[in-house]
């Protein structure tokens, strides 16, 4: 990786990379071409256009999910966290929407926390750990209209950023698996399903309220009303 778009930072846990103004700028710049490229892929096929509606509630979805994601229950060392509830608003979008909307969404909602909190040590598991595990959040999209299909939409969103995050684990940090005595695949199944799996079991336990089945309910409604 040049030291034009990262800086290597070597320290007891090993070479990490912080990036730098240019690697910024790239990762903008990039995310703002996937997405255009995105939008002329739907448009091409003929699939429906987002309406404003869709939109501004997938911005504000978005921005929730960044907002708790900050609010940190429990941090782990390289990487993951237990957060208020920041899968969920990502879930939403998908729920609301269908795939195609839920993937792009997760996929540019990866792009934000790589810029805004970058844990990098090679471009491979930067795409894993980034793009595809924050992205596999849109799978939510699969049971838009299916009965119960946020609590659905939500396991098999988690479920799928758990996989990447596994592969993740097990490929590129799984040198840490023997300080504790474990090999890579069990190390990596132990430390991303104990930030995940927590996260996950409180998000289905609240969803299964009733007054909160209600609020969201209504919530898809509004986000679904036509204009």
């Amino acid at each position: 990786m040049s030291n034009f778009f990262a800086i290597p930072i070597t320290d007891e846990w090993g070479t990490t990379y912080q990036l730098t103004t240019a690697g910024y700028t790239a990762l903008v710049v990039l995310m703002l071409a996937l997405l255009l490229v995105a939008c002329f892929i739907g448009n091409s096929v003929k699939q429906p256009q987002f309406s404003a509606r869709q939109l501004a509630f997938s911005a504000m979805a978005m921005a929730a999910a960044f907002v708790t994601s900050e609010i940190k229950l429990f941090h782990l060392p390289f990487g993951g966290s237990i957060t208020l509830f920041s899968m969920l608003f990502l879930v939403l979008i998908g729920y609301w929407y269908g795939l195609r909307a839920g993937l792009m969404t997760a996929i540019a909602y990866g792009f934000l926390q790589l810029v805004s909190d970058p844990y990098i040590i090679s471009v491979p598991q930067m795409l894993v750990d980034y793009i595809f595990a924050f992205g596999a959040l849109g799978l939510s999209g699969l049971f838009s209209k299916s009965k119960n299909g946020l609590v659905k939409g939500y396991i098999a969103g988690v479920l799928g950023r758990y996989f990447f995050a596994f592969l993740s684990g097990m490929i590129f940090f799984g040198a840490y698996a023997a300080d504790y005595g474990m090999s890579a695949p069990v190390y990596s199944l132990v430390y991303n399903g104990i930030y995940l799996s927590v996260e996950a079991v409180l998000t289905l336990i609240v969803l299964c309220l009733p007054p909160v089945k209600k609020v969201m309910g209504q919530l898809k409604t509004m986000a679904t009303q036509k204009q």
